[in-house]
């Protein structure tokens, strides 16, 4: 499939799930998320794997419905995500080019979403050490010069075995860490141009992704 933007009722979806989680709502408007939203992204995905994926990662376009097995049906507040996403990563934690549609518009990202405590140790090693920790420092700045927003996880206090007046603190106190930036919803969304849009902003965040591949990698622990 060629990429030729989301359909025009895509926006229009997810503000009617906003208003309405329900499996009536979902079921009633299946047909709109399949052509506005579903199929789109994947041919979005589809077309910048070949650019990303090789020596990075594997694509993939998250489903629509939230694991609720193992919760309590009085704690379930949605039972459909309110948004599409795809990504392109080897396992979570270890730098992600990722994409999502919803009511608010379109989202990229790239970065640490998610450590976990084998991730954080090398992560933490990483950015203690000049060479690499500088690196990061350098990376981030640039993107947020290029108008990205860096975020993520932060401990209060300062992590067990770092100084107080470590160079590099508060990278130090992030539990994960990753840029995101965000378009409200507009004409591109809906043309080709829209696959520009995302391949710019990946190609920006390649060093931030290549970085996290590098230094945190995939988690050893057994999944839980």
């Amino acid at each position: 499939m060629t990429f030729a933007g989301f359909g025009e009722h895509a926006v229009e979806f997810y503000d009617g799930l906003l208003a309405d989680n329900s499996k009536p709502y979902w079921e009633d408007n299946l047909s709109i998320y399949r052509e506005h939203v579903r199929a789109p992204m994947e041919a979005l995905l589809a077309e910048l794997t070949p650019e990303f994926a090789p020596d990075f990662g594997e694509g993939k376009v998250f489903r629509p419905h939230r694991d609720v097995r193992f919760a309590r049906k009085d704690t379930v507040k949605s039972r459909y995500k309110t948004h599409c996403g795809a990504v392109i990563e080897q396992g979570r934690g270890g730098g992600a080019y990722y994409v999502e549609l919803s009511s608010g518009g379109l989202r990229v990202g790239g970065g640490c979403f998610h450590l976990q405590s084998d991730q954080l140790a090398r992560f933490r090693q990483a950015v203690d050490t000049d060479i690499h920790g500088r690196a990061l420092e350098r990376i981030l700045g640039k993107l947020r010069k290029a108008g990205w927003q860096i975020a993520g996880d932060t401990l209060r206090t300062r992590p067990r075995g770092f100084a107080e007046d470590h160079p590099r603190l508060d990278l130090l106190k992030h539990r994960s860490l990753y840029a995101v930036r965000t378009w409200e919803p507009d004409d591109t969304l809906h043309e080709r141009a829209c696959l520009d849009r995302v391949r710019k902003a990946w190609r920006q965040v390649r060093e931030f992704n290549e970085w996290a591949r590098d230094h945190v990698g995939v988690s050893e622990n057994p999944r839980r």
